[in-house]
């Protein structure tokens, strides 16, 4: 089973930025996490380039080691801070970044820093969920549970669970004057789909960092985790199981 991250790819997480591509482009992905998105970005522009950068080490190792086994050779993977960017002034056409705003404290310091890289009329193209737009079938205890729990952690952790509705905001305030914002759905119903995100959140529940700051915050205990991972293995196997997750989108031009 795909991890969760794994799944990701262009066509999925990124298709509002699809009219932007093109032959040729030098595209920065900040927070590429495993590299999937980034490597179909960089199938989609080649001969241009695409850099991935990440905080972790061992992803970024990872996502390397994925496009080699890939033979995707316009790729490369660096280890990188979204505040600071180690690149020059107008170094990139594009500047991608999915699911990466919720969890910083200084989103608004961080698209600055991605429009200083940005050449003239290039586009910051940014994705993130909105926890506040989640809603599933059937009714749920276990998963109302979750969903507020996602929420605090992301508190806790001085990120922002309702980060798609404002990253509109958070671009005007960066000094984008130019941005044109949309919104787009993840919708698990299948029973692939839903042994796939419910299985998935399952393991998440307890067996993850999400697991480990539930508990260090004090939000949650072991038991009551345990508790949300059954809820997702019941939605999982519930043939009239159904959840939709909801994104902010945007494009801001330089």
């Amino acid at each position: 089973m795909l991890r969760v991250h794994e799944w990701r790819s262009v066509d999925n997480s990124a298709a509002y930025l699809i009219p932007h591509l093109r032959e040729g482009l030098r595209i920065l992905d900040v927070g590429s996490g495993p590299g999937t998105i980034s490597i179909d970005l960089a199938r989609r522009v080649r001969p241009g380039s695409v850099v991935g950068i990440d905080a972790s080490a061992d992803i970024v190792e990872r996502a390397a080691g994925l496009a080699a086994s890939q033979g995707v050779t316009n790729v490369e993977f660096r280890v990188g801070d979204a505040y600071t960017l180690d690149f020059d002034d107008d170094s990139f056409d594009v500047v991608h970044a999915h699911q990466l705003m919720q969890h910083l404290a200084r989103p608004v310091d961080a698209m600055r820093e991605i429009r200083r890289v940005l050449a003239p009329g290039g586009v910051l193209a940014a994705r993130d969920a909105d926890y506040g737009g989640v809603i599933w079938s059937p009714a749920s205890d276990g998963l109302a549970r979750w969903l507020q729990l996602n929420r605090d952690i992301y508190r806790w952790n001085g990120g922002e669970a309702l980060a798609g509705r404002l990253l509109k905001r958070w671009a005007r305030a960066a000094g984008f004057d130019d941005v044109e914002a949309t919104g787009s759905v993840w919708v698990f119903s299948s029973d692939r789909e839903r042994e796939w995100w419910g299985g998935a959140w399952a393991d998440r529940a307890t067996k993850s960092q999400f697991a480990a700051h539930a508990i260090e915050s004090g939000h949650a205990s072991i038991a009551e985790l345990e508790s949300v991972a059954e809820a997702w293995r019941t939605w999982a196997v519930d043939p009239e199981g159904w959840l939709l997750m909801p994104h902010g989108e945007i494009v801001a031009r330089a």
